[in-house]
């Protein structure tokens, strides 16, 4: 998969346009296709190069058993993590509105499932919790479809480009796909279910679930604002950013007074997944087309920087807790010891959070931030420095515990072998690498698109 997505990154480079496909020979709006862009392109690679690292570090949790067959919950796991890898490449690919709801389904039957996988009681009341959510996200979004299919009679993106209308059904029928998809990518205040969701999985899945699972109805968002829409309204961008800005505060706030490790991270990505949300006010007011913002690029690179530092966290708290046998942060002191590139991971990883150079984090907060002030927009570039202090804050809390001396009542920690931290650490060094990339508009994000919408 990996192999496949670096082929289609290469061809659409190459050929500096987007690759299609339609399916069986029927292009739409009678058949289905699919179309890689140069988003969609840098999305694969990015799923698939996560997806091989964390795959690589469940292995000695989920292994076959050494008196032959599978156990149940190891063969459930790679089925779900398969089915999970699947429904991601649809979002990237999809090109009409119902075929991307099949894929929404797909992830999300693939991904509960992850989170109760030990069956505790705590873990299924949990996944429960993320099911209800997402399926009525799904119910919200598949209204949303009906209503535009029974106004254009067309569900390709870029059909409906050209037909879409100014009027109140179009209005209504967006609002309630956007809103189905918020609940889905845990936006505040639709954000409940993924603490306890996110932090019970086990280290391998909670990392999938944070970096990946919920950045795909972002974004659908994404191709519904600029693919589908002819025109944004103003005061729904500020309402999404407003959203954006609560998680931001909000949910920094609460992984601050976290007592657990990974609960502390899930919050945190409640937060990072803020940021994504504070585009839609910076596009376009300056003129320029979407794409060719620097906004534009600074959020997509949030998206894949914070992707690449919460699985280093979350696959690095999976060790520490290995190592420790807890994950309460009070008591983290001796983790240093015990699994000390793994703290190192989660300190690099913390980086991005932060938003402190070198690291991808920074320079996609320093694009929003420019974005933000080039427009006049001074109330986001305010939420994103705030939010970059209180994310310093719950990571060097963590940070100063794990460099501690153990104390003498501390039980014997469990060593790890270094070749399991390198994973964690090798997906910190991808959150920084994206640090070295240029602070400007990135023309690569442009292929496939046109002044006029999607292209060809």
């Amino acid at each position: 998969m990996l192999l496949l997505s670096f082929a289609v990154l290469a061809l659409v480079v190459r050929n500096y346009s987007a690759l299609g496909y339609d399916l069986g020979g029927w292009a739409p709006p009678l058949g289905l296709r699919l179309r890689a862009d140069g988003i969609s392109a840098a999305m694969m690679v990015m799923t698939g190069l996560i997806l091989c690292l964390v795959g690589l570090s469940a292995r000695p949790e989920f292994q076959s058993s050494e008196t032959g067959g599978e156990t149940r919950k190891t063969l459930v796991f790679w089925a779900l993590f398969l089915g999970v890898a699947s429904a991601l490449n649809l979002v990237f690919l999809a090109q009409d509105l119902f075929n991307l709801f099949v894929a929404l389904e797909l992830l999300t039957f693939a991904a509960v499932p992850l989170v109760s996988l030990d069956g505790r009681a705590k873990t299924l009341s949990a996944a429960l919790r993320y099911l209800l959510f997402a399926l009525a996200g799904s119910v919200l979004y598949l209204l949303g479809v009906v209503l535009i299919y029974a106004n254009y009679a067309a569900l390709d993106l870029g059909t409906l480009h050209g037909l879409i209308r100014n009027e109140a059904a179009t209005s209504i029928a967006v609002a309630l796909m956007i809103a189905g998809l918020m609940a889905k990518t845990a936006v505040f205040p639709l954000h409940i279910w993924l603490p306890p969701a996110h932090s019970g999985a086990p280290a391998p899945a909670s990392a999938i679930l944070s970096a990946l699972v919920i950045k795909a109805p972002f974004f659908i968002i994404l191709r519904l604002w600029f693919d589908m829409l002819p025109m944004n309204s103003t005061t729904a961008a500020g309402l999404l950013a407003g959203a954006g800005s609560a998680s931001i505060l909000f949910c920094s706030v609460l992984a601050l007074r976290q007592s657990r490790l990974k609960l502390m991270i899930a919050y945190s990505t409640v937060a990072q997944v803020g940021y994504l949300f504070l585009v839609f006010p910076l596009l376009g007011a300056d003129g320029l087309a979407p794409w060719g913002s620097i906004a534009w690029s600074g959020s997509i690179l949030q998206l894949m920087s914070h992707a690449f530092a919460k699985a280093a966290m979350f696959v690095a708290a999976g060790l520490i807790v290995e190592a420790l046998g807890h994950d309460r942060i009070d008591d983290l002191a001796g983790a240093g010891k015990a699994a000390p590139l793994s703290v190192l991971a989660f300190a690099i990883a913390g980086l991005s959070l932060m938003g402190l150079p070198p690291s991808g984090g920074f320079v996609a907060k320093v694009m929003l931030l420019s974005g933000a002030v080039s427009v006049g927009e001074w109330w986001i570039a305010v939420t994103i420095l705030v939010g970059g202090v209180l994310a310093a804050a719950y990571v060097f809390r963590v940070v100063g515990k794990t460099t501690a001396s153990p104390g003498a009542d501390v039980p014997n920690l469990m060593i790890l072998p270094r070749s399991r931290e390198i994973i964690p650490l090798i997906l910190a060094l991808c959150a920084v690498a994206i640090g070295f990339i240029p602070l400007q508009p990135l023309d690569f994000l442009d292929i496939g698109r046109s002044v006029a919408g999607v292209g060809p």
